[in-house]
C-alpha cells in the first residue's frame, strides 16, 4: 500500500511545538511552519527565504560530497573547513614541499592548484517529491523485485534529470522510504585549492583536542570552482574560468555574544534517531567496539609501515586523519551510551509505548504492529551474518585488490545497457572511476597496502564463523572453513603484489577499456584475485538487495506509526539526516558537562598561548605567537572578551557531513564555520540530549585575524569585501 504522510495541518501543529533545545535537522520546505520559533530565537530575514533553493542564502550553500561549503564571492570562492580541504592539500604535497605543514596561499588565480581529480562542488537547484513515481505498484513484490523496481525507477528519474548535462541528480529516501525526493545539483568538476593555513593552525590540538572543549583550532580552508568559458561545468583545463554563482554569502563584521541566534545550513550525513532497540544494542555490543579495535590496528599498521618514509606518510596523511576522527567518534559514542541510563531500554520502552498506542487503533494499528515484528525479524537475520558482511568485502576493497575488483566489475557492467548497470559503473560515473584510477598513486604505497590487506584477512579468518565463510576467498587463501589462520600468508601476499601491474597508472587506465574476457584472461595476480572473488561479492550483493527490499517495505510502516505517535504527543517531526540539505538553528551557548563545571561559549587567542608547548599538536607558529604577544589585529577583538575570539559553542543540532557548514547570524551572514561537536554529544546521532549536545564553530574573526596578520591572504579578504590592515 502507498503509506500516507502526516496531514499538513497536523505537521504545522507538531512543528510549532518543537523541542526548546533546538533539536532537529529540518528540511528547507519545513521552515515556513517554524516561523514563530525562528523569529523568537532571533531570525531577522524572512523564514520563507530558508526554503527558497534559488535564492540567498540556500543557493550559496554547497556540498563537497562529504563536507559542506559555501560561496563567499562572485568569483566562485568557496569556504569550508581545513579538514575538508586536507585531501587536496595532501594531494599537492611532496616531501620537498609539504603544504600540510607549511600551509598554502595562492598569490593569484594562476597559482591556484588543481585538487584531486574527483573533487567536486555540488550546488542544489531543486528538490522534487517523487514518492508516487517510486512506490506505485510495489505491493506484493518480493524483496529482490522490490529493490530492483525502486532502483530502476530511481535510475530512470536520474537519467532524465541529468540529460541536459553538467548536473548530478539523485533520489533520496526520507523516513525510511516513506518519502522519496529527486534532488538536482549542478556538478562542478574543476575544483582548485586556494588557501589552507599550516596544520599548526588548521589542525591545532590535533586528535588530542578532537571533539573536545575548549578548542583553539583554525579549521578553515578555501577552494575555488572553475567552469568552461561558456560558463558550464567542464573537466580541469588551464583555460577554465572562475564560476560565477548567482549568490554568495557575506562574512559578518559584527561580533557574536552568548545568547545570540545562529543557524547552520548544510548536508548532514546520517543520524539514527528512529532506529530500533535491537539496532542500538547491536551497535553498542558489536558494531562500534569492533570498529574501534580495527581502527586502532589500522592506524598502528600505517604508522609502522610508513616509519622513516615521508613520501609514504604523506600519501596516507588524509587517510590517517579520517581514521583518527572516526576512531574518536565511535569511542565517544560508546562513552556517551555508557553515561546514559540504559539507552537500549529507552528505545525499547519507546517501542512498547508505540505498540500499546497502536493496539488502540484497530486493524490499521494491528497491521503496523505486525510490520514492526517482521522488521525485527529481518534485522535479526541481517545481524546473523554481520561478521561475514563486514570482513569479506573489506578484503576485496581499497588499495590494490579494490582497484582490481573495480576494474573487473566495470568490465562486467559495461556489457549491459546503461540503465541496467550497477550504480557506480554507469556512464554518469565514468569520470569518477577514471579519477580514482588517476589519483591512486597519490594515496597508495605497496608495502603499506600489503600490511593493511594482511590485517583484513586476519580479521576475516579469526571472526567469520565456519558456516558463513566465503568459499571463493578460502580457496584463494588455501584454507578450510574451520581454519583461523593461513599458513604462508606473507608469501601469498608477496606474490600478489609482485605479480600485479596495477600500480602503474597507464595500465589501470588501459584496463578501464578492457572487456570481461580480457580481464579474465589476464595473468595479473590482482586481476586473478578479482576474478576469483567477484562472483561471491555479486552473490552476497543479491542477498543484501533482497533483504534491503524486504526492509524497504517494512521500515516505512514503522516510521509512519512513529510519526503518528509523535504527533499525538505534540513532538517534533523531522527525518533522520541523509546527506540532503538541512537547516538547524539555536543560540550561542555553553554547557555543564558535570557537577560544578561550566563550559563558557568562547575561546580566545590567550588560550592558544596557554596550550602551546612547541610540540605537535600544540605547536602554534612562531609568527602567530609573536603577533599575539604584540597585540596585533585590535580591530578583530571582542570588547566583551578583551581578546580575539577563536572558537565558539552553540546548541544547534548537527552531525558528520555538516563539517564546513556556514554558521549564520539572524541576518544570514557568516559568523563562523561549524567543524565539530563536543565529546559529550557524540551519541546524539542516536539519542539527542539537549543539556549536553553542542556544536563547535571557528569564529570568522579569528579566521580574518590569521589571514590578515599571519598568512597575508589580503587578496582573498579583498575578494570577500573585508577590510584589512
Amino acid at each position: 500500500m502507498h503509506l500516507r504522510l502526516l496531514p499538513a495541518a497536523l505537521v504545522v501543529a507538531v512543528l510549532s511545538t518543537a523541542a526548546s533545545a533546538d533539536e532537529g535537522m529540518w528540511q528547507p520546505k519545513q521552515m515556513p511552519e517554524l516561523a514563530a520559533q525562528l523569529k523568537a530565537r532571533g531570525l531577522q530575514i524572512a523564514p520563507e527565504d530558508l526554503s527558497n533553493l534559488a535564492a540567498k542564502p540556500l543557493d550559496a550553500v554547497i556540498s563537497l560530497g562529504g563536507c559542506t561549503a559555501s560561496f563567499v564571492s562572485p568569483q566562485g570562492l568557496v569556504i569550508t573547513n581545513h579538514h575538508c580541504v586536507y585531501g587536496a592539500v595532501a594531494y599537492n604535497s611532496t616531501p620537498e614541499n609539504d603544504l600540510l605543514a607549511n600551509g598554502f596561499v595562492a598569490g593569484s588565480f594562476a597559482d591556484e592548484l588543481p585538487a584531486d581529480p574527483n573533487a567536486r562542488v555540488y550546488v542544489t537547484q531543486a528538490i522534487t517529491d517523487v514518492t508516487d513515481r517510486i512506490v506505485e505498484g510495489l505491493d506484493g513484490m518480493d524483496g529482490k523485485g522490490r529493490y530492483d523496481a525502486i532502483d530502476a525507477r530511481s535510475k530512470a528519474l536520474v537519467a532524465q534529470c541529468e540529460e541536459p548535462g553538467g548536473l548530478r541528480c539523485n533520489v533520496y529516501n526520507f523516513n525510511g522510504g516513506l518519502e522519496f525526493s529527486l534532488i538536482r545539483q549542478l556538478e562542478i568538476e574543476d575544483v582548485r585549492l586556494v588557501y589552507a593555513p599550516p596544520a599548526s593552525i588548521g589542525k591545532y590540538g590535533g586528535d588530542e583536542d578532537n571533539f573536545e572543549w575548549p578548542r583553539h583550532t583554525g579549521d578553515w580552508g578555501f577552494l575555488r570552482a572553475y567552469v568552461g568559458k561558456d560558463g558550464k561545468p567542464a573537466p580541469y583545463s588551464k583555460d577554465n574560468v572562475p564560476f560565477e554563482p548567482e549568490s554568495w554569502l557575506t562574512v559578518s563584521q559584527e561580533p557574536l555574544a552568548a545568547g545570540d541566534y545562529v543557524m547552520v545550513t548544510g548536508y548532514p550525513g546520517r543520524t539514527n534517531r528512529y532506529r530500533l532497540a535491537s539496532e542500538v544494542k547491536d551497535t553498542i555490543d558489536y558494531g562500534y567496539p569492533e570498529s574501534v579495535a580495527y581502527f586502532k590496528d589500522y592506524l598502528s599498521t600505517i604508522e609502522r609501515t610508513t616509519a622513516g618514509d615521508k613520501a609514504a606518510a604523506l600519501k596516507y596523511a588524509s587517510t590517517v586523519a579520517g581514521i583518527n576522527n572516526a576512531l574518536k567518534l565511535y569511542q565517544g559514542q560508546l562513552d556517551g551510551f555508557a553515561q546514559m541510563d540504559d539507552p537500549v531500554g529507552m528505545k525499547r520502552a519507546r517501542e512498547d509505548a508505540l505498540k500499546a498506542w497502536l493496539a488502540q487503533r484497530g486493524a490499521e494499528g494491528k497491521a503496523q504492529v505486525e510490520a514492526l515484528a517482521d522488521l525485527e525479524r529481518e534485522l535479526a537475520a541481517d545481524e546473523a551474518t554481520r561478521e561475514r558482511d563486514r570482513w569479506f568485502p573489506s578484503v576485496a576493497s581499497g588499495g590494490l585488490t579494490g582497484t582490481a575488483v573495480s576494474l573487473y566489475r566495470n568490465a562486467i557492467e559495461q556489457a549491459k545497457p546503461d540503465a541496467e548497470r550497477e550504480s557506480g559503473y554507469q556512464e554518469r560515473d565514468a569520470a569518477r572511476l577514471e579519477g580514482r584510477m588517476k589519483s591512486m598513486d597519490k594515496r597508495y604505497d605497496a608495502n603499506v597496502d600489503k600490511a593493511l590487506m594482511k590485517l583484513r584477512i586476519e580479521r576475516y579468518l579469526a571472526q567469520v564463523p565456519a558456516e558463513h565463510r566465503v568459499p571463493e576467498l578460502d580457496r584463494w587463501l588455501g584454507v578450510g572453513t574451520g581454519d583461523k589462520s593461513a599458513p604462508g600468508l606473507d608469501a601469498k601476499l608477496d606474490a600478489l603484489y609482485a605479480g600485479s601491474r596495477l600500480g602503474d597508472e597507464a595500465v589501470r587506465l588501459q584496463l578501464l577499456e578492457a572487456d570481461r574476457a580480457a580481464i579474465e584472461a589476464s595473468d595479473d595476480s590482482a586481476l586473478q584475485f578479482a576474478v576469483q572473488v567477484v562472483p561471491a561479492l555479486l552473490r552476497l550483493e543479491d542477498e543484501g538487495e533482497a533483504r534491503s527490499g524486504r526492509i524497504s517495505a517494512l521500515r516505512p510502516q514503522f516510521m509512519q506509526a512513529m510519526i503518528d505517535f509523535n504527533a499525538s504527543q505534540g513532538k517534533p517531526v523531522y527525518p533522520d539526516a541523509n546527506s540532503s540539505l538541512r537547516i538547524t538553528f539555536g543560540t550561542v551557548r555553553g554547557y555543564s558537562p558535570r557537577d560544578a563545571v561550566q563550559m563558557e561559549p568562547f575561546t580566545t587567542l590567550a588560550g592558544i598561548v596557554e596550550k602551546d608547548t612547541g610540540v605537535e599538536p600544540f605547536d602554534a607558529p612562531k609568527a602567530e605567537l609573536e603577533a599575539i604577544a604584540a597585540g596585533k589585529g585590535a580591530q578583530y577583538r571582542m570588547e566583551s572578551l578583551g581578546d580575539v575570539p577563536v572558537n565558539f559553542l552553540s546548541d544547534v543540532d548537527t552531525t558528520g557531513g555538516n563539517s564546513g557548514s556556514p554558521t549564520l547570524n539572524g541576518k544570514g551572514e557568516i559568523v563562523g564555520l561549524l567543524f565539530d561537536g563536543n565529546y559529550e554529544s557524540l551519541s546524539a546521532d542516536w539519542i539527542f540530549n539537549p543539556d549536553l549536545t553542542r556544536s563547535i564553530h571557528v569564529d570568522t574573526r579569528y579566521m580574518r585575524w590569521v589571514m590578515d596578520e599571519i598568512d597575508h591572504a589580503e587578496r582573498l579578504l579583498e575578494e570577500m569585501g573585508l577590510p584589512h590592515d
